[in-house]
């Protein structure tokens, strides 16, 4: 399961965020390291054809597609040489798929603001580059050694070289000029910059009303990154709401004009940053979105159901999201031709839905 790690500064809202996610109740306190050790939960991913399909088929349960976030103690200014929680800070950053920068963008008696979200979001981007120059400085004098006897390395060799002198200068590896082909090379050496990024600007409740407050094009502006990198949340709202039993929640969401909500906003982008896509299977028992990654095989899909499903797999019966809607069940829409038979090397859509044969 693919983990995303909550980074801020101290009291940035990184705790209440994580537990309005994932029902936890871990300590949110104004005040410095709250979060000491990282914690780790797991959050459903709001899906709405989820709840049409288990209602097409009467389904006695529905269970989301789901993903893991851990909550990761507050940086401080001078982490990469140990300050605050240092090392271990960072030690946690490493265990991570993929990175949600967490910015405070409001004052309050408790928690006066330092910084501006542009800036908290570059102080933080220094740090970890910082930390990655002298983890890149290490691995390229290592090359540098292993290189007199061994010229197959001078690729990578000038790779790092070229690295160092980007993240020297506190640029973070996902804002450089680095191709795509460059930054897969790097993969083995566990950047803490090279792993795909998102950011959570935390308003308060009272901009919710004033939409230039929450415009993107604005914060977009502010951040200097692209408007699909940002989403906008009143986190102390949303964690208030999160408590709601789940029946009163949409109606509290529609009567604050939020729509689905930003926890819902935000796990469907989280979801879309790692290229993460959803398959379905359906029946009167349960109803049921699995993951997956863009361009997996029908048979990888099935081996994430169970080992036996790939090891034995025959075929995917498999009809789109949509279709299957539009037939009324899975009979009508057998019986009408719509349901394909796709072999081991089938590539799914999103939104699939399918039934997967097998001999073991």
């Amino acid at each position: 399961m693919k983990t995303f790690g909550l980074v801020g500064f101290p009291n940035a809202g990184k705790s209440s965020l994580f537990n309005a996610l994932t029902n936890s109740e871990v300590l949110a306190a104004p005040y410095p390291f709250a979060t000491v050790d990282a914690h780790v939960g797991i959050a459903s991913v709001p899906d709405a054809r989820l709840s049409q399909l288990a209602e097409l088929s009467g389904s006695s349960t529905r269970t989301a597609a789901q993903i893991q976030f851990s909550d990761i103690g507050g940086l401080v200014e001078g982490a990469h040489k140990g300050e605050g929680l240092g090392n271990q800070f960072l030690s946690h950053i490493r265990e991570v798929d993929a990175i949600v920068y967490v910015l405070r963008a409001f004052a309050s008696a408790d928690l006066p603001l330092e910084a501006d979200p542009a800036t908290q979001l570059e102080l933080l981007e220094v740090e970890l580059s910082l930390a990655d120059y002298e983890s890149a400085q290490r691995q390229l004098e290592k090359r540098q050694r292993q290189l007199k006897g061994d010229v197959s390395l001078r690729e990578e060799v000038d790779l790092l070289a070229q690295t160092s002198e980007i993240l020297s200068s506190g640029t973070p590896i996902y804002r450089s000029s680095l191709s795509e082909r460059d930054r897969q090379a790097l993969a083995n050496n566990f950047l803490l910059t090279n792993k795909p990024s998102l950011v959570l600007v935390n308003i308060d409740e009272d901009k919710l009303e004033n939409e230039s407050a929450t415009d993107k094009t604005a914060i977009q502006k502010l951040l200097d990154i692209p408007a699909s990198e940002i989403i906008t949340m009143c986190v102390s709202l949303e964690a208030e709401i999160a408590l709601l039993p789940t029946e009163e929640q949409a109606a509290m969401l529609s009567e604050l004009g939020l729509g689905e909500g930003g926890l819902a906003n935000f796990a469907q982008a989280a979801y879309r940053l790692l290229s993460l896509r959803t398959f379905f299977t359906t029946g009167e028992k349960e109803t049921r979105a699995w993951t997956f990654p863009a361009g997996a095989s029908a048979r990888e899909c099935a081996g994430a159901i169970h080992t036996d499903f790939a090891r034995g797999f025959i075929r995917a019966e498999t009809i789109a999201f949509e279709e299957l809607l539009a037939c009324g069940s899975w009979v009508a829409a057998k019986q009408q031709g719509k349901v394909r038979s796709e072999g081991k090397d089938y590539r799914p859509e999103d939104g699939d839905v399918m039934e997967f044969r097998f001999n073991v």
